[in-house]
C-alpha cells in the first residue's frame, strides 16, 4: 500500500476516534480534541491527493476510498452535531440525499466504463463543509470554556453566547447546505445523458 492510499486509511482510523472526543462531554475540552482530531483528517485529505499527482501513484483503491473517506468523516460530524442538537437534521437529510444521488451517478457511469471526475462545485461543497464543521467546533470549544469560566460570558443583544453560536453554525451550514445541492444539480445536469443512455 502505497503512501496516499496509507493516509487515506488514517483519515478513516482516525473518524471513531473524532466520534468520541465530540460525543463524551465528560472529557474536559473534548470539542478541542474533536478540533484537532478533525483538522488533522481533514489535512490528510489534502495531502493523499497531492501526494498520489505529484509521485504518480493514483490507484483504483485511491479513487475509491479517498471520497469515501472524505463523506464519512463529513457526515459523521453532521449526525454528531444533530445528535448534540447544534444544527437542524433536515441540513443533514438534504447532504445525504445529494451523496447518495451523486454516488448512484457514479456507479452507473462506471458500469458504463465512464469516470466522472469532480468538479469545481463539488470542490467548494467541500470546502463550505469544513469550514462550517472546524467554526462549529471552535465555537462550541468556546461555549465549554464559558461553562469551566475560563473564558467571560458574553451577549449579542437578546442573544448569548450560546444562542449566538448555535445560530452562527447554523448559518454555515445552511450555506453549506447551498453549495452541496448546487453541487449535486450541476452533477446531474453535466451526466444525465450517462443515466438516460445507460442500458
Amino acid at each position: 500500500m502505497n503512501l496516499p492510499n496509507k493516509l487515506t486509511v488514517l483519515r478513516m482510523a482516525l473518524v471513531p476516534f473524532f466520534v468520541a472526543a465530540v460525543l463524551w462531554q465528560g472529557l474536559p475540552h473534548h470539542y478541542l480534541v474533536a478540533l484537532l482530531l478533525f483538522i488533522v483528517a481533514s489535512y490528510t485529505d489534502h495531502l493523499d491527493g497531492k501526494i498520489a499527482r505529484e509521485r504518480n501513484l493514483i490507484t483504483n483503491f485511491g479513487k475509491f476510498m479517498d471520497p469515501l473517506a472524505d463523506k464519512i468523516l463529513v457526515l459523521s460530524a453532521l449526525v454528531c452535531f444533530v445528535s448534540l442538537q447544534l444544527i437542524n437534521p433536515w441540513w443533514v437529510v438534504i447532504i445525504l440525499a445529494r451523496e447518495f444521488l451523486v454516488t448512484s451517478l457514479r456507479l452507473v457511469a462506471a458500469d458504463e466504463g465512464i469516470v466522472i471526475a469532480a468538479n469545481i462545485w463539488g470542490k467548494v461543497k467541500t470546502v463550505s463543509q469544513i469550514v462550517a464543521i472546524v467554526a462549529i467546533l471552535a465555537m462550541q470549544y468556546a461555549q465549554e470554556l464559558i461553562g469551566m469560566h475560563l473564558l467571560p460570558a458574553f451577549a449579542v443583544g437578546t442573544l448569548d453566547s450560546g444562542a449566538l453560536f448555535y445560530w452562527v453554525g447554523e448559518l454555515l451550514v445552511f450555506i453549506t447546505v447551498l453549495f452541496t445541492a448546487l453541487s449535486g444539480v450541476i452533477y446531474v445536469k453535466q451526466n444525465w445523458k450517462v443515466v438516460s443512455s445507460s442500458k
